[in-house]
């Protein structure tokens, strides 16, 4: 029988210890039912009332592959703290033909041990709802005494013996004097060097940043509001910061406040790195200019030529003609059955080559069954003989071996099979190229690079033999029925040299 263990601990009074303690009771309990362990899934600091638990949804999401037959754990409690979470993974499980067993907690498997199950599994539900509870219910009575409840102390306060808010004589004037200054016109970016200039330090003893300035300017604790909850207190701890003061630093954050920003869809150059100058070899980077009428033109130019470290004559090309010449292109070889095909077979032999023990085992266990068969079939013909039991016990042996080998790997590189792979890949024709997003992710997955000369293009995508020469001259006529200067081409640009130019693209390195 083969299990895979899960642990988990949820809080910072929890540690790795507890993991370790966890492991260790649920291996002795493997090893005394002679059960193989594949696996360890371990949650850490994740509370069990969520089943967003990415080790945890992981175990289940591998359970499908049949490759365990049981799930281990210290105590229920570790599975969920709630019948119905218990419940419903609980049946996911069985529906996979595994089950959950407790490694502390005797439990039958007959009528009364569902009863049992059921109360140790009600009993942590209960005991999580009333820590919960406790502890809001003791929070609470500390806001009302205006007392410290934890988390980030803000910079000017320091708590004392009995976790009431005093003011800290060090750094409190630092807070004041920086609602001054953006008070008397500086920006919040000024207001941060100054403090970090001073020596001022966030919880966790860095240089303050710009959101930790946002947050202080915008703290209410300052004027004097202790704040829990639903809980509101005007004059619950010491001011720092007249409210007057305060009053006019939030008209003018108001005031200040910048409009969210906005991705610079037409600004990104979706062929950063990876469009080359045929001729030399460089980089063409994306760069921006204004024309006279105010117009902003984009463009990708030769690193070489624009930091004149070698001699290139390559002029800029524009980048909405280029990058829509590519994503077409593109789109094309997507649309082609064949080359998904190609795909498809690179990335299976790619998969075989990464994974070389799986193979070699399943080979192993090909051939132990085969000598274990033949070993049979001489004992039924009464060939029965000291070693032949040996040897039978020691095949059966290695027979079990071999197959727990093969599961684990099997769970550390689950095989993605073929018509996956098809589906996936099919996916890219439904893609959008009107959406920003949608190019870039169609480049990002398919090209490796892309060749620029004068009269054509090579676009190398990311499987064998996915090289495609372009033309200009066919540019103009198959890919958009227009001129070609409507989309901004540089076939204005010098004249490309007499000699013939490779049709297939320089080796990237």
């Amino acid at each position: 029988m083969t299990a895979v263990i899960y642990a988990r601990y949820s809080s910072d009074n929890q540690r790795e210890e507890s993991i370790e303690g966890q492991i260790r009771e649920c291996t002795a309990f493997a090893e005394k039912n002679g059960i193989t362990v594949l696996r360890h899934y371990i949650d850490r600091a994740f509370s069990a009332k969520t089943d967003n638990r990415p080790e945890f949804q992981n175990m289940i999401r591998d359970s499908g592959k049949r490759l365990f037959d049981m799930v281990i754990v210290w105590k229920l409690d570790r599975f969920a703290r709630n019948r119905y979470d218990s419940a419903r993974y609980k049946a996911a499980l069985k529906k996979n033909g595994v089950k959950v067993v407790s490694a502390t907690e005797v439990i039958s498997d007959g009528a009364e041990g569902i009863i049992l199950e059921s109360v140790l599994e009600g009993y942590a539900e209960y005991y999580s709802a009333d820590l919960s509870e406790k502890v809001i219910r003791g929070m609470t009575e500390n806001a009302l005494k205006c007392k410290y409840n934890g988390g980030t102390l803000p910079l000017g306060y320091q708590i004392d013996c009995e976790q009431l808010f005093q003011i800290d004589p060090l750094t409190a004037p630092f807070v004041l004097e920086a609602f001054k200054r953006y008070d008397e016109g500086a920006t919040m970016t000024q207001v941060r060097d100054w403090l970090n200039e001073h020596g001022m330090k966030n919880n966790r003893g860095l240089p303050l940043n710009y959101n930790s300035v946002q947050h202080l300017l915008h703290n209410r604790r300052y004027i004097g509001e202790y704040v829990y909850r639903d809980i509101v207190v005007s004059d619950g701890i010491p001011a720092i910061v007249p409210k007057d003061l305060f009053e006019r630093v939030q008209e003018k954050l108001a005031k200040n406040k910048k409009a969210p920003a906005r991705h610079k869809a037409e600004d990104d150059y979706l062929l950063t790195t990876k469009l080359f100058c045929g001729y030399c070899g460089a980089y063409l980077c994306g760069e921006s200019g204004t024309s006279r009428t105010g117009r902003v033109h984009h463009y990708y130019k030769c690193v070489s030529v624009k930091k004149k470290r070698k001699v290139c004559h390559k002029k800029p090309v524009k980048k909405d003609w280029i990058e829509g010449m590519v994503v077409g292109h593109t789109m094309k070889m997507v649309m082609d059955d064949k080359a998904i095909d190609a795909i498809i077979s690179m990335l299976m032999d790619m998969q075989d080559r990464e994974n070389v023990n799986l193979p070699l085992y399943e080979q192993q266990l090909r051939e132990t069954n085969t000598a274990i068969q033949n070993l049979l079939n001489a004992i039924q013909q009464g060939i029965l003989t000291k070693s032949t039991k040996n040897r039978l016990e020691e095949l059966e042996a290695a027979k079990e071996d071999l197959e727990v080998k093969i599961a684990c790997e099997k769970l550390a590189k689950p095989k993605i099979s073929a018509e996956f792979m098809a589906s996936w890949l099919h996916r890219f024709r439904k893609l959008d190229m009107t959406q920003k997003t949608h190019r870039q992710v169609l480049i990002d997955t398919f090209v490796n690079a892309v060749y620029l000369y004068d009269d054509k293009i090579v676009i190398t995508f990311n499987y064998k033999e996915g090289t495609e020469t372009v033309s200009f001259d066919s540019l103009q006529t198959a890919m958009y029925n227009v001129p070609q200067r409507a989309y901004g081409s540089d076939l204005d640009c010098l004249t490309a040299p007499a000699a013939k130019w490779p049709q297939t693209a320089p080796t990237r390195r």
